[in-house]
């Protein structure tokens, strides 16, 4: 098994906490309102949504994917911190073993914050990832990010 490991940060105008609970505690209800065309539904199937839950992302039909399950291996509400793993499902192919995910959200001067992801890819055996399959799923996680700051921004009196 190799492990390829990707990192992507922006700046984001919203205070480090508002992002972290709108994206990562309230996203099973919330990334389904804002994205429907493509997120069906984000279900806790096992635990209370903190570490060792684990959550099932099913897809809007019409899209490349069902679903996949996420692990959640650590969720530090005090510092803005969640780690996951995506540990089943279509998105993963017959290439990868699991992405395992670091997300940072650090507070700025300026009243806003730094978004820091680190994805692991876990390849099956000696698989490669494609450099293009890397690149869309970075593009897809700004993407949401982009979209949850909107509403935020549009919604100043939500998650404070």
């Amino acid at each position: 098994m190799g492990v390829i490991s990707v990192t992507q940060e922006f700046s984001c105008p919203i205070a480090p906490k508002r992002m972290f609970n709108a994206l990562i505690v309230d996203s099973s209800s919330l990334i389904p309102k804002l994205l429907p065309q493509f997120i069906e539904s984000v279900n806790i199937i096992q635990g209370d949504g903190g570490q060792g839950s684990i959550e099932q992302v099913n897809f809007s039909q019409g899209t490349h994917f069902n679903y996949v399950k996420h692990r959640i291996d650590e969720l530090d509400r005090e510092n803005c911190i969640c780690k996951y793993t995506m540990i089943e499902g279509d998105a993963l192919g017959d290439k990868l073993e699991s992405i395992a995910y670091e997300v940072k959200f650090e507070g700025t001067s300026a009243g806003g914050c730094i978004c820091k992801m680190e994805s692991k890819y876990h390849t099956n055996g000696e698989s490669e990832v494609r450099e293009e399959d890397i690149k869309a799923g970075k593009d897809s996680a700004i993407a949401i990010y982009k979209v949850v700051e909107a509403y935020l921004l549009d919604n100043p009196h939500v998650y404070v």
